[in-house]
């Protein structure tokens, strides 16, 4: 009997407890371990932040949840993870071994970076329900009380949808309360340019998103450096394209949400020849550590290097259907593993974003999502608007349900379709 034992219950961590128990003989254990005693689905969370949702309505219970499909749940901290010894460390001096390891903690959020930013000190963050929650709070006072709005991403943000989105539905519902003409808005992001996502760019990413900007009266301001914020006063350094210094700039503001750096988690990161530099996992072609061979991770926690440099540090997504590849991948190798195959699988690293702007929407998809790719798709239409709602609901009713099934590939068919994605020469 093999214990398998997932660190993390998020987007890769929630579907991979899933797909191993479906996968594996009940003789083999499956074992979540959390620090949250809940699943939140992130990409939902600026809406939580104009109030167009509530917490409720985008968290799941995970006890519950994970008890029903016959998969054990640890509502924990873990304080060490002991690879010699095959065993975590928990913060109440209790611990639990494995024979295999799944880490799906998603990253640290590094607000500490910049100093002065992060809900603890003078930006909002829309990365947890948590951040949201007071975001909300705050765009609330923003309404009552009107002045300019920073939004965007720092250094090292290596998830940049979330900042467009925020900016543009917090625009949508600003001219829902009739004090738009009082809010200036500037964008602030680390990118060299409108529109790289981190990604050199998707298509027309550039000239849509720059189109969506100037449409919504939105300034912004690329290759920039935000080097500290203070009560009300953001101080960035805007680089030229040899990493120069162009201009210094300091922004008042009523209301600003930046996106931080991210890193690896501390109890994953100080783990000897697990991580690189900045804590994310080392894994090799099978999503595996190639130190640690009954160590495996999926989602934004592994490293993934940039896919290009720029004048400012930026760093390459991990969106849910690169994820979804990866769990699939780890799920496979294990059960091959098991029964004494040799492990072939490997993770399709793919890209399919839908990004809410609050009155419309922008979709791409990315084949594969580091380029030269087979594949290059980005278009705009209310009808993105209406489908990420419809994805919402769909994701966390197969959550609800325990599916084990590679969900957002069956919705990017279900969306297109089959046929245009043969139209576009390639197969998902």
């Amino acid at each position: 009997m093999a214990n398998i034992v997932i660190l993390g219950a998020g987007i890769a961590g929630l579907p991979a407890a899933y797909e191993l128990r479906t996968a594996l003989d009940r003789q083999h254990s499956v074992t979540v371990v959390n620090a949250t005693d809940y699943f939140q689905f992130t990409p939902s969370n600026p809406w939580l932040a104009v109030g167009w949702r509530k917490r409720k309505g985008i968290t799941l219970p995970l006890g519950p949840l994970l008890e029903k499909h016959h998969i054990k749940f640890i509502h924990k901290s873990v304080t060490a993870i002991q690879p010699s010894d095959n065993r975590l460390q928990f913060d109440d001096a209790t611990g639990i071994s494995y024979d295999y390891l799944v880490i799906a903690t998603g990253p640290r959020l590094a607000f500490e970076e910049v100093p002065g930013s992060g809900p603890e000190g003078f930006t909002q963050s829309v990365c947890t329900v948590d951040h949201a929650e007071k975001a909300h709070a705050d765009v609330q006072q923003l309404i009552k009380n009107p002045g300019h709005v920073v939004i965007g991403a720092v250094q090292f943000a290596s998830c940049f949808g979330p900042a467009y989105e925020y900016a543009a539905i917090l625009d949508t519902e600003l001219r829902k309360h009739k004090v738009r003409d009082r809010v200036p808005m500037t964008f602030v992001t680390s990118e060299p340019y409108i529109g790289h996502l981190g990604l050199g760019g998707v298509g027309d990413s550039k000239g849509l998103l720059e189109h969506e900007l100037r449409n919504r009266h939105i300034k912004w301001i690329t290759n920039a450096k935000v080097t500290k914020v203070e009560t009300g006063k953001m101080f960035i350094d805007e680089l030229n394209d040899k990493a120069e210094l162009l201009k210094q700039h300091s922004l008042d503001f009523k209301h600003a949400m930046m996106l931080p750096g991210f890193k690896g988690v501390e109890v994953v990161s100080k783990v000897e020849g697990l991580c690189n530099p900045r804590g994310f996992v080392l894994v090799d072609a099978n999503q595996r550590s190639p130190k640690y061979k009954n160590i495996f991770s999926a989602g934004v926690c592994i490293a993934i290097p940039p896919v290009e440099a720029t004048p400012v540090p930026t760093g390459a997504p991990k969106t849910g259907y690169m994820i979804e590849s990866m769990v699939t991948a780890i799920v496979l190798n294990i059960k091959d593993e098991l029964r004494g195959a040799k492990v072939t699988a490997t993770a399709t690293w793919n890209a399919f974003c839908l990004a809410d702007l609050g009155d419309n929407g922008a979709a791409f998809i990315a084949l594969p999502q580091i380029p030269p790719r087979n594949v290059t798709w980005f278009k705009k239409g209310k009808w993105v608007h209406w489908a990420k709602i419809a994805f919402e609901k769909y994701f966390l009713r197969k959550m609800r349900r325990g599916v084990s099934e590679p969900i957002i590939e069956k919705w990017v068919l279900r969306l297109l379709g089959v046929a245009r994605l043969k139209s576009m020469g390639t197969s998902v």
